[in-house]
Order: structure tokens, then sequence, then C-alpha cells
């Protein structure tokens, strides 16, 4: 299953649907980091520099659309 990070800005829930639209919703894990800040260092871990970012099954970060800086998220 892949995982969509993203901060809930115009330009990651626009990408948010066409993910869902994409690959369908049982196939995508949505994570918001400004509401879930618990997953923000699971996302540097896993090499995401900035959202919106897909993380693949394979475990390959696609940055997306350039919304926010992970630095910016962490606030």
């Amino acid at each position: 299953k892949s995982v969509f990070y993203h901060a809930g800005c115009p330009v990651c829930m626009s990408a948010e649907k066409e993910i869902i639209d994409l690959i369908g919703n049982d196939n995508v894990e949505i994570v918001h980091l400004g509401e879930q800040k618990n997953r923000v260092e699971e996302a540097e871990k896993a090499g995401v520099k900035s959202v919106p970012a897909l993380l693949t099954p394979n475990n390959t970060v696609l940055h997306l659309n350039y919304g926010a800086s992970i630095e910016e998220v962490k606030g």
C-alpha cells in the first residue's frame, strides 16, 4: 500500500484527489502531517523532503508539485 503525505494546502489537496482517482482509495493511506505531527519523523525517515509526496510500496518517494518543505511542516 502506498502512503500519501501532505500538509493540507490547496496543492496537497488537489494532488490527494488525483492520487485517489489514479490508484484508488483502498491502495493508499492518506497522512495529513499538519494534523498528524507524530508521523513527520516517519516521513523524514522514508525520504520525504517536501509535500505532497507519495511513498510507493517499493519505498520510493515520489515528490509531487511543491507545496511545502518538511521543515515548514515541522513548524
